[in-house]
This record gives structure tokens, sequence and C-alpha cells, in this order.
């Protein structure tokens, strides 16, 4: 029977030493402040940014929305970003995806200040986190190898396997395992005998967003296995991309969807506010 990563505990751990440092932060007449852009009317993206601003109120992390209309072009969006670059108060700023169809999300991130980018999608924290330097880290991965650590799970000379080859979770992912001196494969829709693959991980990580895709058959014994996909079933149930009752039989770890990577990525988000509040405090010094 698997052990149970306590994403949840684990990252209400995280914000209470969060908060601390957001008070010390404060003595200093600062206050770390986020700013979250969301561009349309998406449901699923509305929760996200009503958890981040709850997380962000309990850490003490000020917090503005800029909720633009569907129809906003991207000369609009550009300038929004510039303004919040240019603005002293604003610590952090992060766009909310998806976005319209006609918003080139790559630009956007690019637009935004690799210093206030908190969501480690600007190609110049790409590249440093290619680079093994300092950087702001995607939040999920980030949020994920925070879980192996508290949990000792060693990475190094580990068989790693991740399904997803996203510039969220599975590209920033891989160079996080890779830092831990594991052995990482990265499969994806076009990967042939997947099951091979899968079942030589001794760490599982999916991130493709397929209810239960993956089955107890796809894993070898005493596996660790990271579900990072949230599903919504017919019955409205959320669930990951892991079959977890079956599964967890045969893991040595696992994480549960709710519950797990989920609440680890807000965690993280605001880790980064602290960060680039700390950093540019530094600075000034």
């Amino acid at each position: 029977m698997a052990i149970i990563i306590e994403g949840k505990v684990l990252a209400k751990k995280i914000r209470e030493q969060l908060k601390i440092k957001c008070d010390e932060i404060k003595e200093k007449n600062i206050i770390p402040k986020l700013a979250v852009i969301m561009v349309g009317d998406n449901p699923a993206s509305k929760i996200y940014v009503k958890n981040k601003s709850k997380a962000c109120e309990e850490v003490g992390i000020q917090y503005e929305e800029f909720l633009l209309p569907e129809d906003t072009n991207q000369e609009e969006l550009l300038e929004l970003i510039q303004k919040l670059n240019e603005d002293k108060k604003i610590h952090g700023i992060l766009l909310q995806s998806p976005v319209p169809e006609n918003i080139d999300i790559m630009k956007a991130f690019e637009k935004i200040d690799y210093r206030k980018d908190v969501d480690g999608f600007n190609p110049i924290n790409v590249g440093k986190l290619a680079t093994n330097q300092d950087c702001f880290v995607s939040c999920t991965p980030y949020g994920i190898i925070k879980m192996f650590e508290e949990y000792n799970i060693d990475l190094e000379g580990k068989n790693v396997v991740i399904l997803g080859r996203s510039n969220i979770v599975g590209k920033p992912l891989a160079q996080c395992c890779l830092q831990k001196n594991a052995t990482v494969t990265i499969c994806h829709s076009k990967t042939k005998n997947l099951k091979d693959i899968t079942k030589n991980a001794d760490i599982l990580i999916s991130a493709i967003g397929k209810e239960k895709f993956v089955t107890q058959d796809m894993i070898k014994n005493n596996s660790v296995i990271i579900d990072v996909g949230i599903n919504r079933t017919k019955e409205g149930k959320v669930v990951g991309d892991v079959d977890f009752e079956n599964i967890k039989e045969k893991a040595s770890y696992i994480t549960p969807v709710p519950g797990g990577v989920g609440p680890m990525t807000i965690a993280m988000l605001l880790n980064n506010v602290i960060k680039a509040t700390q950093k540019n405090l530094r600075n000034k010094d």
C-alpha cells in the first residue's frame, strides 16, 4: 500500500513559512504584491484565480486582478504588461492561461519582465533553468520537486518518466529532475510502446489530462506515482490521470487528486512572489 503524498498538508506548511517571510518584508515598509491578468471568461480560470487570491490573502501578499474582455487584442495586453512591468509596487506578474485564440501567449510571456515572471515562462527564466542558474521555476514542476524533498524521495540515478511535453509542466520538470541527477524520459502522443517505457520507471509523472489513463499494468512494483492531471468525470467528480484506487496497492508513493499537486502549484507561486520581492529589496540595498 502506497504512502499518500499529502500536497495539501505540505502546501499549508509552506504557506505558514511564507507568511513569516512576508511579515519580515513588511517590517521594511514593503508589501509583496502579485498582479494577475485574465483575458476572457473561462470558468476554470475563474476558479484558479479565486484560489490564488485566497492564498495570497492568507500569506499577506497584496493581490490585484486585471480582468480583460474576450475581444482584447494583442497590443492592448502587451501595453498592460508593460505598465505592470514599470509599476514598482508590483513584484510578480501572472498571465492566466488559456487566453483567447487571437492572443499569442508566448509574446505575452516574453513581454513580462523576467524579474517579475513568477510563473517562470519568460524565455530568460526558461533558459536559466536549462543552464542550472538561479531563476523562477514554473510552479507545478517546482511544487513536485518540493514534494520529493519533503518525503525524502531521492532522484539520483532513478529512471523518471514524464507523460506530457508541455511548456508548463513536462519540459521544465524534465530540467528539474536532470538537476537532481535523474535519467529522464519524456513521453507524448507520438511515443511508441508506451507501456514498455512506463513499466521501467522508478518515478512516473503524468501530466496529460486524460482521466484514469495510467493503469496498474503500466507501472512497476514500488514505483513513485505523481499525478498532475485534473479531469472532471461525467458525474462532475474531479479525478487525475491515474487510476488511483488500483495503483495505490502497487506503488510506494502516490499523490491524490484533488489534494496533491494542485495546492503545491499555488504554494510555489506565492513562494516566487516572496522571492521576487526579496530580490527587489536586495537590489535596492
